[in-house]
């Protein structure tokens, strides 16, 4: 014997299986089969007795509003959900008692559930970061800020340097510029009196270089038994030869024995020259020759004591011989008319008719004479009156 549930057969009951109706909706009437000898009563619908429906939970952990309920049909529902519609239920089983089960009809729901507006899922905001974070982001921006001071303290820095320096190294260019003018004038001023001292060095008085310049124009003379010097002056001669001065009393025996040649050596070669004219008072002779030789310039300025001059000539016959001195006096008379230039350079016979040098390589005069047994003393004649007697110079 079953002790399991009983299915209720009350009239009105529920078929076991069917799903309730929902609460307050009405129930249709059932149409039973006509069964024979029973009258037929038309049964009105009875009310279902209203119940409250639970609420129906939404989408977990999501508050309402909830999304519109669909229409149905809907699927079959668990007992104990929302009701309805409700599947058929399954046939009665053949000893099912009165009264007969009528296939259920689909029930409309009475309240149909208000639909809820679709609710948008909110997006969640950004993460923003913790205290912590916002503390690290100072830290950092705050660091970042010193370094920035620090590195705009040290370019200006720089700057302030660097213009430093450029003011520094103006100044020095300043300083070198100047310097170098300085520098500029102190050297041609040096140069100036180096020009002066070179010019001065140049006109003092040097043997050897007045020797060598005036040597090539010195010969001795061979007049008869006579020797003595004579020197080639001016410019050429009309016919292209040379002109020479020499003593009257060196060529005084040939030209009273009427000749009128002489003869002249130079660097062993002998010339013939001629006399051309003498003063026998001044005790000047003029000689041409035609052989072509450098002509001695005359001094046009008187010569003055303390000058220093050479005598060159041929003393007992020796060729080229030089020697120094300065004058010593200008005699206003001496051996012959006229003044004479005193000087202290040595002479002997032979160094009649020789010319006196000064540092200018300039004539100052003709040898004439030395004073026998005294010795520093000779005379010659001064070359402004041999060239008054003589236009040669």
């Amino acid at each position: 014997m079953s002790t399991g549930p009983q299915p209720d057969t009350s009239p009105g009951a529920v078929p076991q299986g069917v799903p309730a109706p929902h609460a307050g909706a009405p129930i249709p009437a059932q149409h039973m089969p006509p069964q024979p000898g029973v009258p037929q009563h038309p049964v009105p619908p009875q009310p279902v007795p209203a119940h409250l429906i639970p609420a129906q939970p939404g989408p977990a952990g999501v508050p309402g509003p909830y999304p519109p309920v669909p229409a149905g049909p809907y699927p079959p529902v668990p007992a104990g959900h929302l009701p309805g519609p409700f599947p058929p239920a399954p046939a009665a089983p053949p000893h099912q008692p009165w009264p007969p089960q009528v296939p259920p009809h689909p029930v409309p729901m009475a309240h149909p559930l208000v639909p809820h507006p679709a609710s948008a899922v909110p997006t969640p905001p950004a993460a923003r970061p913790s205290g912590g974070g916002w503390r690290r982001v100072l830290r950092f921006n705050t660091v970042l800020a010193v370094l920035l001071a620090v590195l705009i303290g040290m370019v200006a820095w720089q700057n302030v340097r660097i213009g430093e320096l450029s003011t520094a190294l103006d100044s020095a260019d300043r300083r070198l510029t100047e310097l170098q003018q300085k520098d500029g004038g102190r050297l041609t001023d040096a140069e100036s009196r180096l020009g002066a001292l070179e010019k001065e060095v140049g006109g003092a008085f040097n043997v050897e270089k007045l020797a060598a310049a005036v040597l090539p124009s010195v010969f001795r003379v061979e007049a008869g038994p006579f020797t003595g010097t004579a020197f080639a002056v001016g410019p050429k001669a009309s016919d292209g030869g040379t002109n020479l001065f020499t003593n009257f009393h060196v060529v005084e025996s040939v030209y009273k024995d009427g000749g009128r040649t002489v003869k002249i050596t130079r660097d062993g070669q002998r010339f013939d020259a001629k006399i051309v004219r003498v003063n026998k008072l001044r005790d000047v002779a003029q000689l041409h020759t035609t052989a072509k030789f450098t002509g001695l310039t005359v001094a046009k300025t008187p010569a003055k004591p303390g000058q220093q001059i050479i005598a060159v000539g041929a003393p007992l016959g020796l060729t080229d011989t030089v020697t120094s001195g300065v004058i010593s006096a200008i005699r206003e008379s001496g051996y012959e008319e006229g003044p004479m230039v005193q000087f202290d350079a040595a002479i002997n016979p032979g160094n009649s008719g020789g010319p006196v040098i000064n540092g200018q390589q300039e004539v100052v005069g003709i040898t004439v004479a030395g004073y026998l047994n005294a010795e520093g003393l000779g005379l010659a004649i001064p070359i402004a009156d041999a060239c008054k007697l003589f236009t040669v110079c």
